[in-house]
C-alpha cells in the first residue's frame, strides 16, 4: 500500500470496505444465503435447506455444469494457442503492424457479446461451414470472445521479456525453433497459465452470445441459471450460481498453483 501514515491507511481501508462490502461481497453473500433458503422474509432469504444443492448437482444441472467445463476448457486452450501465436507474430512486426493486429483481436470485446453471437450465427448457418445447431458453434463463440484476453496477456509478457536469454541461446547456435520452444515459451509459462485461467473464468460465465447459439443438447450452466431465475426459481438459481462460482474458483486455484510452480522454474 502506498499510503504511509496511520490515518491514511485507516482511511484507505475504510473506503475499501465501504465500497467492497455493498458492491461486491454483500450480493454474493445474499446469493449464498438464498441457495440454502426456503422462503423470503422482507428483503432477505430465510429458512434453511440443502435440497436446492441436490437438484443443482444432479440430472440436467450436472450435465449443464459438465457442458460449461468442457466448453471452457476447449475454448481456453484454443484461445491460448491462437492468442499466443498472434502475440509472437505481432512481436516481430513494426509498431504500426502490431497496433493493427492488436485492434483486430480486441474487436470482439469492443462490441457487445450479443453482437458477436449474432455475427457467428449468421456466418456459420450455411454450408460449407454449417455449425448452427451443434455444440461447436458455442465453443467457437467462446473462443472468439476470450482470445483477445489471451493475446493481450501474452503480448504484455513478451514486452517485459528480457531478450538477453534468446540472444544468448542464438549466439550458441540454437535454431529459432529451439529458442522458441526451449527458451521463450518456458519464460512465458507463468503468463500463459494466467491467460488460460482468465479465459476459463470468462468462458464459464459467458451468457449473452451463448443464449443466441446453444442447441438443446448443449446447454451451459449460465443459461440454466438464467432460465431458473426467469421462471421464478430463485433458490435453485442461487444454488446453481454457487456451484458455478465454486467450480470456477477451484479451477482457478489449481491454475494459480501451476503458475506459482512455473514462476520458480
Amino acid at each position: 500500500m502506498l499510503v504511509h501514515s496511520r490515518k491514511g491507511k485507516w482511511a484507505t481501508w475504510a473506503v475499501f470496505f465501504l465500497l467492497f462490502l455493498p458492491l461486491f461481497a454483500l450480493p454474493l453473500l445474499v446469493v449464498l444465503a438464498a441457495s440454502f433458503a426456503t422462503n423470503w422474509s422482507s428483503a432477505l432469504p430465510s429458512g434453511f435447506t440443502t435440497g436446492h444443492y441436490t437438484a443443482a448437482t444432479r440430472g440436467a444441472s450436472l450435465q449443464a455444469l459438465t457442458t460449461s467445463l468442457v466448453t471452457a476448457v476447449i475454448a481456453s486452450l484454443l484461445a491460448l494457442v491462437v492468442g499466443t501465436w498472434a502475440a509472437l507474430a505481432a512481436h516481430a512486426l513494426k509498431k504500426r503492424g502490431r497496433r493493427v493486429l492488436d485492434a483486430l483481436f480486441m474487436l470482439p470485446v469492443a462490441v457487445p457479446s450479443v453482437v458477436v453471437g449474432l455475427a457467428i450465427l449468421v456466418a456459420f448457418s450455411q454450408p460449407p461451414m454449417l455449425l448452427n445447431g451443434t455444440r461447436w458453434i458455442v465453443v467457437l463463440a467462446h473462443t472468439v470472445l476470450v482470445t483477445a484476453f489471451a493475446h493481450q496477456s501474452v503480448s504484455a509478457a513478451l514486452a517485459r521479456l528480457d531478450p538477453a536469454y534468446e540472444q544468448a541461446a542464438a549466439s550458441l547456435g540454437a535454431r529459432p525453433s529451439y529458442v522458441l520452444w526451449r527458451v521463450r515459451l518456458p519464460l512465458l509459462l507463468p503468463s500463459l497459465t494466467a491467460a488460460a485461467g482468465l479465459c476459463f473464468a470468462l468462458s464459464m460465465g459467458e451468457l449473452s452470445a451463448t443464449m443466441m447459439l446453444y442447441p438443446p443438447d448443449w446447454t451451459p450452466l449460465p443459461v440454466q441459471i438464467y432460465a431458473a431465475s426467469d421462471r421464478g426459481a430463485l433458490f435453485i438459481g442461487s444454488a446453481l450460481a454457487v456451484v458455478l462460482m465454486t467450480t470456477t474458483v477451484l479451477v482457478l486455484f489449481a491454475v494459480s498453483r501451476i503458475r506459482t510452480k512455473a514462476s520458480y522454474r
